[in-house]
């Protein structure tokens, strides 16, 4: 009888669903004065948190949350409106995470996308020229081009006709000194320097976000050897973000520079130079290509020279307006940086040498970030300022446990 009713206890527990382990926690997201939008909220895992977990609303909708190995969880909220404070529920979860943000890489380049939709190619050996006629100096790799909109418009190009060291999003020096010479990374041409693409040290992917860790050398060759100046790491991480106002593709670039040897690389004044976003082909032309700042600068010459938070760049591709806002961080360098926006060429950069010289020194990396953001449609800057505001100031949660 005993055995019996061992046998039955025993069948019922194997009928009861398994928990899986770790504790329930509850997550809120402190309130700001101001709309957010596209805020990614990262937190560490507390050790009594389950390694596999899910995130839900007040309402019981299940949120992306991602956990790195280093046990720091990440979701975004795609947007919360001024004094709202949204409260999570952090648990246990039986399913496996599928992956949102996916990167296929191929001989030649790394291709990430969103939801299966293309994101952008980073160029792992020289992108192939466009046409015929144009001379091997400008080969490059280590590169970001074929930046795409949620609609499917490529709003980067490489390799253009009127500038063909221009390369879809990049970030070279142009006027520097270094060691007594002064090589000039970003006008290939003249053979006095370049960039060389030295490999990737990391790729993931994953249900909130998915990038890759990329390393470029600048080099110097106006001596009687080939001298590396700096070493440059990009850490690049795309997110995935539904439900904001209107579809967008956001991804963060954080470019942090060395140098790589003891000596500094000086950067005399300059107007252009660093980080660099060439736009679609189609928009060559003084009327073709438009601007706008976060200043609320629309005009090309005035928004040259000028400082900005933001700069929305945009025009029609195949007959529809799209564009991208690039967010500088606050943290910067001289920021809000300077920018560079010729009258008819379609790209601009953020340079701090505008506001004078400056240098790189042994031991003291530079670090600059931004956020690119890939739309559909006329620029929104009531939308912008929203997802300025989401980047600029961190949110860190209240963790507890329940």
């Amino acid at each position: 009888m005993r055995l019996l009713r061992f046998v039955v206890l025993a069948l019922l527990l194997s009928l009861i669903p398994a928990r899986s382990a770790g504790a329930a926690f509850r997550i809120t997201v402190p309130a700001a004065g101001m709309d957010r939008a596209g805020i990614v909220v990262s937190f560490p895992l507390p050790s009594a948190a389950p390694a596999n977990a899910t995130l839900r609303d007040a309402r019981g909708t299940s949120i992306p949350v991602q956990i790195s190995a280093d046990r720091e969880a990440r979701f975004v909220i795609s947007a919360l409106p001024a004094g709202f404070s949204p409260v999570f529920t952090l648990a246990a979860s039986s399913a496996a995470p599928v992956a949102a943000i996916t990167a296929r890489s191929s001989t030649d380049r790394l291709a990430l996308q969103v939801g299966g939709q293309p994101l952008l190619n980073f160029w792992l050996t020289p992108e192939p020229f466009p046409r015929a006629g144009i001379e091997s100096k400008f080969a490059r790799s280590g590169f970001i081009n074929q930046l795409m909109t949620p609609g499917g418009a490529q709003i980067t190009d490489s390799y253009p006709t009127d500038h063909l060291h221009h390369y879809g999003i990049w970030s070279p020096w142009t006027k520097t000194q270094f060691q007594g010479r002064t090589p000039d990374f970003w006008n290939v041409g003249r053979l006095s320097a370049r960039v060389d693409f030295m490999g990737l040290e990391k790729v993931w992917e994953g249900p909130v976000h998915g990038g890759f860790v990329s390393r470029q050398d600048m080099v110097d060759l106006s001596g009687p050897a080939p001298v590396t100046a700096l070493n440059e790491s990009w850490t690049l991480t795309a997110y995935a973000m539904p439900g904001t106002a209107r579809p967008v593709h956001v991804f963060d670039l954080d470019s942090v520079q060395t140098c790589a040897t003891n000596d500094p690389l000086m950067l005399p004044e300059f107007h252009y130079g660093g980080l660099a976003f060439r736009g679609a082909a189609s928009w060559q032309g003084e009327l073709n290509a438009r601007i706008l700042t976060s200043e609320g600068i629309d005009d090309r010459i005035k928004a040259n020279a000028s400082r900005a938070r933001w700069v929305h760049f945009w025009g029609d591709v195949d007959g529809r307006a799209a564009g991208a806002t690039v967010l500088g961080h606050p943290e910067n360098f001289r920021a809000p940086q300077p920018i560079r926006i010729p009258p008819d060429d379609p790209y601009f950069c953020f340079i701090p040498s505008q506001m004078g010289q400056w240098q790189i020194n042994p031991g003291e990396p530079y670090r600059s970030r931004y956020r690119f953001i890939a739309i559909d449609g006329p620029p929104d800057p009531v939308l912008i300022e929203a997802f300025w505001h989401g980047y600029s100031q961190p949110s860190v949660p209240l963790v507890e446990l329940l």
